[in-house]
């Protein structure tokens, strides 16, 4: 079943941005691996890979589960012969749109672990094989809500802040060893997650899922490897015009989350 080189893992698959995702890769020619917790869902999503010509892994697992993510990235390793490209796709956001103190503080935290110890513990457990052959990409599916103050969801807001300095680190950390970390913002693709949201409830103006699958494939061919560790926005960017600015994007040292200087000899920085 490998395809070395084009061996993408990607969470949250059974459904929503992780479904396109997987589709729209497998039609690119990529092996796909599949994790989510619904397995029947996952089957299903995995026939429609399938039928484009792909190599398919799915294992069900839920992303906080540490035995289960281990298990599920042994699983996809084995059958793909590594991973190239983790998305991590999978979170939640709060039942209710309302502020900190007016929530269950339970599901607030429980937002905040599934979208942060999510990816760290998938990551945690396909890095080794990456490095071992020689690198690969991360794409952390993140928010703008991750430095913008939000007046509710505030779970989902610190959960997405925190992933994005987890990028900016994994990023740091192995780009020398060949490994570079993306945080890619899928604007607002209509989901059965964003259609629930109040927030989303008069919008007529949805991001299409193809925006984000194509933003993905071009990371995945390594065409944004000098943009490692920054954020980008489906809809918005594509990677043409991430390309053209490139320059100016790395000389500003734009796109990062990072506290802002009073000034450039500002000691607090």
């Amino acid at each position: 079943m490998s395809t070395h080189g084009r061996r993408a893992l990607i969470t949250g698959a059974s459904r929503g941005i992780g479904r396109e995702l997987a589709i729209g890769l497998a039609a690119r020619g990529w092996a796909v691996g599949l994790v989510a917790r619904n397995g029947e869902a996952l089957d299903a999503v995995a026939v429609e890979c399938r039928t484009r010509g792909a190599a398919v892994s799915n294992a069900v697992a839920d992303v906080v589960d540490r035995p289960a993510v281990g298990q599920a990235v042994q699983t996809v390793v084995a059958e793909l012969g590594g991973v190239d490209l983790l998305v991590n796709n999978a979170g939640i956001v709060e039942s209710v749109e309302t502020d900190f103190l007016s929530a269950d503080v339970e599901e607030t935290w429980r937002v905040v672990e599934v979208n942060v110890r999510g990816p760290m513990l998938v990551t945690h457990a396909v890095l080794s094989t990456m490095l071992e052959s020689g690198g690969g990409r991360i794409v952390n599916i993140n928010s703008g809500a991750a430095h913008d103050v939000r007046m509710v969801y505030t779970g989902y807001t610190v959960g997405k802040g925190a992933l994005a300095r987890f990028t900016s680190q994994i990023d740091a950390q192995y780009r020398g060893r060949g490994v570079r970390a993306f945080d890619l913002s899928p604007g607002v693709v209509r989901t059965d997650m964003t259609a629930a949201m109040p927030l989303h409830a008069a919008r007529t103006d949805w991001t299409s899922p193809q925006d984000v699958v194509e933003l993905v494939a071009a990371i995945g061919d390594g065409r944004l490897d000098d943009l490692g560790g920054r954020f980008f926005r489906a809809g918005v960017d594509t990677a043409e015009s991430l390309l053209g600015q490139q320059n100016a994007i790395l000389d500003s040292n734009a796109r990062v989350l990072r506290l802002a200087p009073i000034a450039a000899d500002d000691p607090a920085v």
